[in-house]
């Protein structure tokens, strides 16, 4: 068995002392202003700024399909808002939206025992993996442990602060180019405790843009069925397949929830974000499965209820109508953007010192930049890092993308590009990264 590489590392410890900011004992909360910023945001943002300004920046750092919304998936909301669908509705989604995502998850999920009851659809993906890990995670009593999230890395942004704010102890399993970023049985299962809580996974990978196979998710659910049974009868999955129907590399895209021996333990986390362009619509959903997924699902339901109950109303039609009738909206964004990965991915492995995997899921290229760390930009700053890499290249060619730092592992070395854009856009950005690189001294 290879050598686990799952590094403990505990939450980090909020300021003590009130923040500088403070006055007359006014504060914050010690949760909130030890938690870290969203770094993707944070660029996305930064880069919106100058292009207000009239810099002519080129973005590549948000996560957010260039498409606009399907027609019909908007007429469906039009529709049901100009017929009164305005009021407050059921918590976690009416009972229609709910049997149409369960539906869906049966039949291209494969994921059994799913009714509409094992459904919850929420103000997005992030506000359900908020929801999920106050809910399957506690701050540990006096002189215990705390419960451990085994998370491989590099990994989005998020998932580390929002199991961290919920109590957990995250348990980095280190991944690498050679390996797709992927993390194996053996590191899953040598990762393993007693008190192992959460185990996320996420394929396609947000921000590595590679996928695990079929035989690779078997080979955990097998560790996660043997850690159950022995060390770890509190361990569950967290499946993060926001992603899946972006796949255009030839990994078809496996749910790790269909292994019946595990599929009471997987918690599947979904949404309509980035499949059909729905971003800004705030529309996420979380599914369950068998008796002990009812159960999870009444908790999740009642954290809802005292934060923001359902989601905008009339938003559900245009759920159920995506999921039925727009597939091959999908399919059709789906092929741009594998057309877009051909081109970067081609753009960037020609450029010098930049190596990364080819991308088979997702819309993101994450190279490794480290060769030209120690160099100077051509207008004098330092690269020492991703960070100062990233901020060089937004200044000086007006190219924004994020650094890999808050990823996690072998984020500190790497560089996050989304291509969800146009081609044209891609190419003229690779210009401007191939001026940056070739100025570096």
């Amino acid at each position: 068995m290879p050598t686990s590489s799952a590094s403990r590392a505990s939450p980090p410890t909020p300021p003590t002392a009130p923040a500088a900011s403070d006055k007359g004992g006014l504060r914050v909360s010690k949760r909130v202003s030890g938690l870290k910023p969203s770094a993707t945001v944070a660029v996305t943002n930064r880069a919106k700024e100058l292009v207000k300004q009239g810099v002519d920046v080129l973005s590549f750092a948000a996560g957010e399909p260039d498409f606009d919304t399907p027609v019909a998936i908007k007429r469906a909301a039009i529709d049901a808002l100009m017929a009164g669908q305005t009021k407050y509705m059921p918590t976690m989604g009416d009972v229609e939206t709910r049997r149409v995502i369960a539906e869906k998850v049966t039949r291209e999920n494969r994921i059994p025992g799913v009714t509409p009851e094992h459904v919850g659809i929420s103000a997005g993906g992030k506000h359900a993996l908020y929801t999920i890990c106050q809910c399957l995670l506690d701050f540990p009593e006096r002189n215990a442990r705390a419960p451990e999230v085994i998370l491989p890395v590099p990994a989005w942004v998020s998932y580390a602060p929002l199991a961290e704010l919920a109590g957990g102890k995250i348990v980095e399993v280190q991944t690498s180019p050679e390996s797709d970023f992927k993390a194996t049985a053996e590191q899953i299962a040598a990762a393993i405790t007693p008190e192992s809580r959460m185990l996320i996974l996420n394929s396609p990978s947000n921000p590595c843009g590679t996928m695990y196979t079929e035989a690779e998710l078997r080979a955990i659910a097998k560790v996660v069925e043997e850690a159950a049974a022995k060390t770890a009868p509190g361990l569950v999955v967290l499946s993060d397949e926001i992603y899946e129907k972006i796949t255009y590399g030839g990994v078809p895209h496996f749910s790790i929830g269909s292994v019946p021996e595990i599929a009471e333990r997987v918690i599947t986390l979904n949404g309509l974000s980035k499949a059909y362009a729905m971003t800004g619509w705030r529309a996420g959903y979380t599914t369950t499965s068998g008796a002990w997924g009812l159960e999870f699902m009444k908790s999740m339901t009642t954290l809802q209820g005292q934060m923001t109950t359902n989601i905008t109303s009339f938003v559900f039609p245009a759920i159920r109508t995506a999921l039925k009738e727009c597939e091959a909206d999908a399919q059709r964004m789906c092929a741009a953007f594998g057309r877009r990965a051909e081109l970067i991915h081609r753009r960037m492995t020609r450029m010098p010192g930049l190596k990364c995997p080819q991308p088979t899921g997702a819309f993101y290229v994450f190279p490794d930049v480290a060769a030209h760390y120690g160099k100077r930009s051509a207008g004098g700053k330092p690269v020492e890092c991703a960070l100062d890499f990233c901020e060089a290249l937004l200044a000086e060619n007006r190219v924004a993308a994020v650094p890999g730092e808050d990823f996690g592992g072998r984020g500190v070395r790497h560089v996050r590009f989304s291509f969800a854009c146009s081609e044209e856009h891609i190419a003229k950005g690779m210009d401007r990264l191939g001026e940056f690189l070739a100025g570096l001294r």
